[in-house]
């Protein structure tokens, strides 16, 4: 897919991430961000992640995705990655079976915006290997798969595929959002969601937890 144009306002922002060779950047930005659950405010956020347990991260042994079943039917049709393409773009219209045809998307960890369903990716905003080393290794399927399609807490957002992909499973000490605009929504959503299900984190995740949180 041919690169578009890059939206005047945001080319500051973007010229330090074009060593990521977007694809397929739309020509308008978008009037607001993503509609994830507006996490927990910073002062809450240093509360939760002051009471979290810190513990060295466990073992991946034993671990696959599918032990957090996703993507479940939500609506009708629609499933959890469908819904969460609907809530997070701008005039999305979808076919019977609840695929997006058509819309808008932007992408708050790169202010990319994207015009094809094909090219975002639904973030476990805490991955769900990075949760499994945290505690979710000794839950039960059913609680895997609550994490995994959690659309109450901010856990799933909409992103550029390319990006989601470089990000992987790491936590917020190896990995950011590179709009630094985002970074405290990002931590206080991170230190929210595990603070709901009782995960753990490790020195260097909280340290860079709390750095970035210090700056809210």
């Amino acid at each position: 897919m041919p690169v578009g144009k890059v939206y005047a306002r945001r080319a500051a922002v973007l010229a330090s991430s074009a060593a990521l060779a977007l694809t397929g950047l739309a020509t308008a930005a978008p009037s607001a961000q993503a509609a994830m659950p507006t996490p927990v405010s910073a002062a809450t956020a240093r509360t939760y992640l002051a009471s979290l347990t810190v513990k060295a991260e466990g073992s991946l042994s034993g671990y696959s995705r599918d032990l957090f079943p996703h993507w479940i039917t939500q609506s009708g049709t629609c499933n959890t990655r469908e819904t969460v393409l609907k809530r997070d773009g701008s005039n999305v219209v979808t076919d019977s079976a609840c695929a997006s045809v058509s819309g808008s998307w932007y992408s708050p960890y790169d202010g990319a915006t994207w015009t094809a369903a094909s090219d975002l990716d639904i973030d476990h905003l805490v991955p769900l290997a990075e949760a499994w080393r945290s505690g979710a290794n000794s839950w039960t399927t059913a609680q895997r798969q609550g994490l995994a399609n959690d659309l109450t807490r901010p856990q799933l957002i909409a992103v550029t595929d390319n990006v989601n992909q470089s990000k992987g499973d790491q936590d917020p000490a190896s990995w950011l959002p590179s709009r630094t605009a985002y970074r405290c929504t990002y931590v206080r959503a991170w230190v929210q969601v595990k603070y709901y299900y009782k995960l753990s984190v490790d020195s260097a995740e909280k340290s860079a937890l709390q750095s970035v949180l210090n700056g809210c």
